[in-house]
């Protein structure tokens, strides 16, 4: 089921809001229990058994780290055991076709083997229950005694298809009571509006764009084509994922939790590496902690740091999917994140701030391309393209009908993806000097929001979430 759909937003969503707002505080974590399990088996009705074993696993696993902890070696080898199974789980859902396809390419020979799908959401509760089982170990957090709250915290459906990723110690005070009442209701509400017009009115139409382009034979593109298509895609990328964490944020906040902010304008940063402390954070935050920090962080020499950076970025790759050219997408950015901290970093710092964000966006572009190319080879063709390698029209036909066709649109996305639309927006609805009149301006605001989003929906098909395949 998705955020964005009909069935979740008049049926699904209201039923389980009023439920769970009519219901005692005992009977609340039952209620979003039974909620998620509906939600999850929607889409998924045969990983459902997956997702509860995982839960069942891991909440017996990190009991049995913390009943161990006077004996090291004994927590040690349950804490191995929980990190083991959860990567093997994993690895066989989502990296066992690509292993096998790669060894029969590289061998020449044809060992047969099964397409599995990936659960939705596995590579975000793995990646949670992971940290779990590590702060219990090192005594960060308490195991959870009750097998409700934990599951809870396991498959929670606002967070539960594409994060945000959410660090057990942080949230388990949350799990014993949640407090809702209107403005809780009125707070959330007002942010999935938020979300589901990123996700409709931004991302889904830069996806037509996109499309567009990607549909062409690479043969025909000019340069200004293939820019129109690289900067579609990171728009439609960014208001995907954003909007759908947005929308996430606020059914949290709708049922009493918060969740944290998981984009911070990433389109407005200055380097490359700024861009990704603002982009996806809460994924950025669970490498550092348990990835970059463990293996030695900034604390030995350069050498070492530049392998700790290679690594986080290696895995990072990895984690996003199981195709080579996301690899090459994680090493890439891994050379750009060491060469911005030891070799040009404070060359950069020196020049203009638009000269530094045109810097940054060019960069995350060319990995875009390698993040969406089906291929390396289609990857390193398009970027040819991009910088005008071979001969190739700097403009055509179709780049052109593109723009001035979608130029709204792209101008929209730009205020949008920086304070800029923030503060249009507060221009238009706060400068009223009455209380009731700017309230009454904000609502109306987000109700025209959500009827020209529902206006898209109820004539196209729902798109899925980008990220609901990783």
């Amino acid at each position: 089921m998705q955020f964005s759909s009909i069935v979740f937003i008049f049926v699904f969503l209201p039923f389980i809001v009023t439920a769970y707002y009519l219901v005692p505080q005992k009977f609340k974590t039952p209620v979003m229990l039974v909620a998620s399990l509906v939600f999850y088996a929607w889409g998924e009705p045969v990983y459902l058994v997956l997702l509860i074993l995982s839960v069942a696993f891991n909440y017996f696993c990190g009991n049995d780290i913390e009943e161990r902890r006077g004996e090291p070696w004994l927590a040690r080898r349950s804490l191995f055991v929980g990190v083991a199974v959860n990567l093997l789980i994993l690895g066989f859902f989502k990296y066992y076709g690509w292993l096998l396809g790669t060894f029969n390419t590289l061998f020449s020979v044809s060992i047969p083997y099964r397409v599995l799908s990936l659960p939705i959401g596995l590579s975000f509760y793995t990646l949670q229950a992971l940290g779990y089982l590590v702060d219990v170990y090192h005594g960060e957090a308490k195991a959870q005694k009750n097998v409700f709250r934990f599951a809870l915290y396991m498959m929670m459906f606002p967070k539960l298809g594409a994060g945000p990723l959410v660090q057990y110690a942080s949230f388990e005070p949350q799990l014993e009571r949640q407090v809702v009442n209107v403005y809780t209701l009125g707070r959330g509400a007002s942010k999935f509006v938020c979300g589901l017009a990123k996700k409709v009115l931004l991302a889904d139409r830069m996806g037509e764009v996109f499309a567009q382009v990607y549909a062409l034979q690479m043969e025909t593109f000019s340069i200004l084509t293939a820019w129109v298509g690289v900067v579609a895609f990171a728009f439609q990328i960014y208001f995907d994922f954003s909007g759908y964490s947005d929308m996430a944020q606020g059914l949290g906040m709708m049922f009493g939790f918060e969740l944290g902010i998981n984009f911070r304008y990433p389109y407005t940063a200055k380097s490359v590496a700024e861009f990704w402390r603002r982009w996806h954070v809460s994924l950025g935050s669970w490498f550092k902690k348990y990835v970059y920090i463990p293996l030695g962080g900034n604390r030995g020499d350069t050498t070492a740091c530049v392998r700790n950076i290679f690594v986080v970025w290696l895995l990072i790759g990895v984690w996003h999917g199981a195709k080579w050219n996301l690899v090459l997408w994680g090493f890439f950015f891994g050379v750009v994140v060491v060469l911005e901290k030891y070799v040009w970093g404070g060359w950069l710092a020196g020049f203009p701030d638009f000269v530094r964000h045109i810097y940054t966006f060019v960069v995350v572009s060319i990995g875009w391309v390698l993040f969406f190319g089906s291929d390396t080879g289609y990857a390193m063709d398009y970027l040819e393209i991009m910088f005008g390698f071979g001969r190739r029209a700097l403009v055509d036909q179709q780049s052109l009908y593109l723009i001035v066709t979608h130029w709204a649109l792209f101008v929209l996305c730009v205020l949008c993806s920086s304070m800029r639309g923030w503060d249009l927006f507060r221009t238009m609805t706060e400068g009223y000097k009455n209380v009731l009149v700017r309230r009454l301006a904000v609502s109306v605001f987000y109700l025209l929001l959500f009827v020209v989003s529902i206006a898209f929906l109820a004539t196209e098909e729902c798109v899925p979430f980008l990220y609901y395949a990783v």
